[in-house]
């Protein structure tokens, strides 16, 4: 039964990594996969077969009393309740603080916020505005996710960059700087707000410690292609300024994206004034700026029909709910496998049982002494399979203390990592569906780009903490 839950796990990762080709939603093998590994847990530790432990190491099982057909032992049987339920609580918390910020940023779309960044972009020159969209993408991803700075850039270069051509070595390095962006930030990834959330790392110290090499991983690579022949010259401009007058005409346009920006932010501010989980915060400022919305509008002739169109309620309609269901699918398939117990290891001269995900982080540290040198293959691997259950595996594989070294570099190489594919990220997927970016493409032109940035920022994480160590 324990091969079972297993190698359910490892199918339904395959089928994940393997979306495109098969031209199915991940969302479909993620949900079946942790509905599979939680049924097959439970009927495996029912019938005495497997054993589970909890997050503070206590393990529960049923193995005798049903060899004896006693029916089971009442604590064992609450103990794998609690542990399902415990779960699914700390994935709830993830879930709704992105449903929150998720919603604020759609609420800021409807109302035309993002169009004001229009007004900051005033260049002809390639390699100016290849550093105008850099930093913005690096700032934005930071405040709004990765994610939605890349679509938002994305849009907002069509406007500027008609060349088809010359726009897609622009939204490939919106992708490299967008990851950077959100890899110091923890609400601008989702890996980030995990490790966040789950008390891994703090918000000061994830600034802290990721802020530097976020910065020369997003430098590196930028200052390298500001030299190459793509960013030479000048570019055709569109006339802007009627879309910026119409765009200034909207009363809300404005006020909604410094509004929404700002309650995103306060989310952080809030939990280190009240100590409560993120998920409280989001819930405040995404019930203040619902409230606002309701009461100022982007056109004169406001009328009760108008007003739908620019409501919270089609915010949320807006929302990508298949993003939401697949991390809930990814994230409770992981705890089941952190909550199988597989085997034992030595700690502290005896011996003690662990979950599977536990017991792989021992044996990694026994191939593999130099941790760094597990983390940084991380970032490699990032590139390749999805990046959340990566970071929710390692979160279950280790258990050192709230803003360990080992957390920061975890954040820094998944964050970071997948930039050099561009299937590697959720940004990069994103730039590749909107633009038609072709997978040979970007893999013989920027992935290159992105591993000197990955390592430079890299090489910057381990002097910096070695300089504070």
């Amino acid at each position: 039964m324990l091969t079972a839950v297993i190698l359910c796990f490892i199918l339904g990762y395959i089928t994940i990594v393997f979306e495109h080709p098969l031209r199915l939603d991940k969302t479909v093998p993620a949900l079946i996969m942790a509905a599979l590994c939680w049924a097959l847990l439970a009927i495996g530790f029912n019938n005495g077969l497997l054993s589970v432990i909890d997050t503070h190491d206590h393990v529960y099982s049923l193995i005798g009393h049903a060899a004896h057909g006693d029916g089971g032992h009442g604590d064992a049987g609450h103990g794998f309740s609690n542990t399902l339920l415990h779960h699914l609580g700390k994935t709830a918390e993830i879930l709704i603080f992105l449903i929150g910020a998720m919603t604020i940023v759609e609420i800021i779309d409807l109302h035309r916020g993002f169009e004001v960044l229009k007004s900051y972009v005033r260049t002809r020159s390639k390699k100016k505005l290849l550093w105008i969209v850099g930093i913005l993408g690096f700032i934005l991803s930071a405040i709004i996710d990765n994610l939605t700075a890349t679509i938002v850039l994305v849009t907002l270069l069509r406007k500027i960059v008609p060349d088809k051509k010359e726009r897609l070595w622009f939204v490939a390095l919106i992708v490299i700087a967008a990851n950077a962006g959100g890899a110091w930030s923890p609400i601008g990834d989702v890996t980030t707000t995990m490790l966040w959330i789950g008390n891994k790392v703090s918000a000061g110290g994830l600034i802290q410690y990721l802020v530097l090499p976020s910065i020369v991983c997003f430098i590196v690579p930028f200052f390298v292609a500001s030299m190459m022949k793509p960013f030479q010259g000048e570019i055709h401009l569109e006339d802007t300024d009627n879309d910026n007058k119409e765009s200034r005409k909207l009363l809300s346009s404005s006020t909604m994206l410094y509004l929404g920006l700002g309650a995103i932010v306060f989310v952080p501010v809030f939990k280190t004034l009240t100590h409560l989980p993120p998920y409280i915060g989001m819930m405040l400022s995404l019930g203040f700026v619902w409230l606002i919305s309701e009461y100022i509008h982007p056109e004169e002739d406001f009328t009760q029909e108008r007003r739908n169109m620019y409501s919270a309620h089609k915010a949320l309609s807006r929302i990508e709910m298949s993003s939401i269901l697949f991390f809930l699918g990814i994230l409770m398939a992981v705890a089941a496998l952190e909550s199988l117990v597989f085997g034992t290891v030595m700690r502290d001269g005896s011996e003690i049982q662990v979950g599977t995900l536990r017991y792989v982080a021992e044996f990694l540290d026994n191939v593999i002494p130099n941790q760094d040198i597990v983390v940084i293959l991380l970032g490699f691997a990032s590139a390749i399979i999805d990046n959340v259950p990566l970071v929710a595996a390692s979160m279950g594989m280790y258990d050192q203390a709230i803003d360990a070294k080992l957390w920061h570099f975890i954040a820094y190489s998944a964050g970071t990592g997948g930039s050099m594919l561009i299937i590697g990220s959720a940004a990069g997927v994103a730039a590749m569906g909107m633009e038609r970016i072709d997978f040979i493409w970007y893999f013989k032109k920027i992935a290159w780009l992105a591993f000197i940035g990955f390592i430079a920022g890299a090489g910057a994480f381990l002097a910096f903490t070695a300089l504070m160590g």
